[in-house]
C-alpha cells in the first residue's frame, strides 16, 4: 500500500504535467484570438478547478506562455548567435522574431489586463541570456558602449508595446524594429542621460503608453 511519502513525488509529477498541458493549451487557444480560461482548460483536458489551482488568474497564464515562447523559440536563436560575426544583427533578428511570435499569439496581448507588467517580468529574466551578445556587439563597436544590460528588457518591452499589436503587418514591424536598432548605433550618438531615482519604473511607463 502506497504511503503519503510515496504519493508525494507522484503528485508533483502530475502537477508538472498539468502545468505543461495548460501552458501548451494557452498557446494554442490564444493563437486563435479571443480566449477564455474555460476554453484553455478544455483544450488542456483538465477541469477549471485544476486550471485555477495552478494558474489563479489570466496574468499567470500569459506569464507561462511568454516564458514558454522565450525558452523554446528564442533561446535557441541566442545559442546559435554565440559565434555570429555580427552580434548586433543577431540581436535585431532575435527582437524581430520575438515580435513575430507574440503577434502570432493573437490574443496574448489583450488576454491580461496588465500585459506590460507580465512582459517586463518575463523579459527581465530572459535578458540575462542576451548579456554576452550585447557585450560582444559593444566590443566590436556595433552597439553604443553606454547601453547597459538593464536597458535590454526596457528596450524590448517598448518594442513589444508599440509593435506587437494584433493586425500589425510584418513589413511594418520590420521597418520600425530597424529604426529602433539604429538608435543603438554608436556613430555620432548623443550620450544617454542618466536615470534619476524613481524614474526607472518601466511598468509605469509602459502602462501609461498602453492606456493612451
Amino acid at each position: 500500500m502506497a504511503t503519503a511519502k510515496d504519493r508525494a513525488p507522484r503528485r508533483r509529477v502530475d502537477a508538472r504535467a498539468s502545468v505543461e498541458r495548460i501552458t501548451a493549451a494557452g498557446r494554442t487557444v490564444l493563437g486563435t484570438g479571443e480566449a477564455s480560461l474555460e476554453q484553455i482548460a478544455a483544450e488542456a483536458g483538465v477541469g477549471i478547478a485544476t486550471l485555477y489551482r495552478h494558474f489563479p488568474n489570466r496574468e499567470a497564464i500569459v506569464r507561462a506562455v511568454l516564458d514558454d515562447i522565450l525558452e523554446t523559440d528564442l533561446l535557441p536563436l541566442v545559442d546559435r548567435a554565440a559565434d555570429a560575426p555580427h552580434p548586433r544583427q543577431s540581436l535585431q533578428d532575435i527582437a524581430t522574431h520575438l515580435l513575430d511570435l507574440i503577434t502570432q499569439e493573437q490574443g496574448l496581448v489583450t488576454f491580461a489586463s496588465n500585459f506590460a507588467d507580465v512582459a517586463v517580468d518575463a523579459l527581465q529574466r530572459f535578458s540575462a541570456s542576451l548579456h554576452p551578445l550585447l557585450l560582444r556587439a559593444q566590443q566590436q563597436g556595433e552597439i553604443r558602449p553606454d547601453l547597459t544590460a538593464d536597458d535590454i528588457p526596457r528596450f524590448l518591452v517598448m518594442a513589444v508595446a508599440g509593435l506587437a499589436l494584433p493586425g500589425t503587418a510584418p513589413s511594418l514591424r520590420a521597418r520600425f524594429i530597424a529604426l529602433l536598432f539604429d538608435s543603438l548605433n554608436p556613430a555620432d550618438a548623443t550620450p544617454l542621460p542618466p536615470l534619476r531615482p524613481g524614474e526607472d519604473d518601466l511598468r509605469t511607463a509602459i502602462s501609461n503608453v498602453t492606456r493612451t
